[in-house]
């Protein structure tokens, strides 16, 4: 008897431990959130990335009820962002939002500090934005035949640019230089709003960039669209052609964006991000907003987008490969 009692004691104390942490725990995750959220944005404010967490942003601390806060950190293709998020304490309140160029980044660059899929969980994606060849109003070309001629031409005013290397319009830029034998000049910017301040003032010739940043100084008269790079035309363009349709074939690159939280972040809270961001991205409000802006919102699963990013980094990576893009 006297034997058994101090092993019972300790199970019970044990027992009450265990009972009293998982409560504790439970009343954590209940109590999520409690103060604000960081949607970390991987490039420079301005661009389709910045746009859209903002807009998400703004609906999403309507539901919680807790502030949304966007906060830039851009650089190296937007890797520099993804790894502080991948290493941010994994609690609900900093959460990246990402896009195709990270599935593009695990192929082009040889050491990241981070691994896209192991170490982010998906949340839902955001929206599907096409790509658009646009230059300067004051370039003389209007059309992709009469662009290449006027690159081949002239090659010292050959450039074009990016949100940064490794992203996709890095690829689609290398991939326009490959199908028409031009040689371009790669200029990496941090994002959107440089790129375009650049664009407009004539410093670069063209870009690939989304339409979203890029669709106002169209309707303007500043920048003129000669190509959207997916398989089928933009419903926010629909007079400019794919560039399939303008002779070089294969194309078809758009850009999603969507949200991810670091890996280890509690699987109820993930949850819980996913229901509330889908219910906003449904929404006929939002779908409107989206469509002014040239975005197709999407607003799936969990499982859906990691399934995205799987076939997504493997289909960069072949044609990462192929056209031969590194980056140290």
């Amino acid at each position: 008897m006297n034997l058994v009692r101090p092993f019972s004691r300790r199970c019970v104390l044990q027992g009450v431990a265990l009972a009293a942490a998982m409560t504790a725990t439970g009343a954590m995750a209940q109590a999520w959130p409690s103060r604000p959220i960081t949607l970390i944005v991987p490039f420079a404010a301005g661009g389709t990335t910045d746009v859209l967490a903002r807009a998400l942003g703004e609906r999403l601390q309507q539901s919680l009820g807790q502030p949304v806060v966007i906060e830039s950190k851009p650089g190296a293709g937007a890797t520099i962002g993804a790894d502080f998020v991948a290493k941010a304490k994994p609690d609900g309140y900093t959460l990246l939002v990402g896009a195709v160029h990270h599935t593009i980044a695990t192929s082009v660059y040889k050491k990241l500090p981070y691994d896209f899929q192991k170490d982010l969980a998906p949340i839902t994606t955001i929206a599907m934005v096409p790509n658009v060849l646009v230059v300067n109003a004051n370039t003389p070309a209007r059309n992709v035949n009469e662009l290449v001629a006027l690159l081949k031409a002239e090659p010292a005013k050959a450039n074009y640019g990016s949100n940064g290397n490794g992203t996709a319009q890095h690829l689609i830029g290398t991939q326009f230089q490959n199908n028409t034998g031009a040689k371009l000049t790669h200029i990496a910017y941090k994002g959107s709003g440089p790129l375009a301040t650049d664009l407009l003032g004539g410093q670069v010739l063209m870009s690939f960039d989304t339409i979203t940043p890029v669709l106002p100084h169209i309707k303007a008269g500043k920048l003129r669209p000669l190509a959207v790079t997916t398989a089928t035309r933009s419903p926010a363009l629909p007079d400019v052609p794919t560039l399939d349709e303008a002779g070089l074939k294969g194309f078809n690159i758009g850009t999603w964006f969507g949200v991810l939280a670091p890996v280890a972040t509690p699987k109820d809270i993930q949850a819980r991000l996913n229901t509330e961001m889908v219910k906003i991205l449904k929404s006929p409000e939002f779908r409107q907003r989206m469509a002014d802006i040239g975005a197709d919102p999407i607003g799936d699963s969990q499982e859906q987008m990691a399934a995205t990013i799987k076939a997504e980094t493997e289909k960069f990576g072949k044609l990462v490969k192929d056209a031969n893009v590194t980056i140290e």
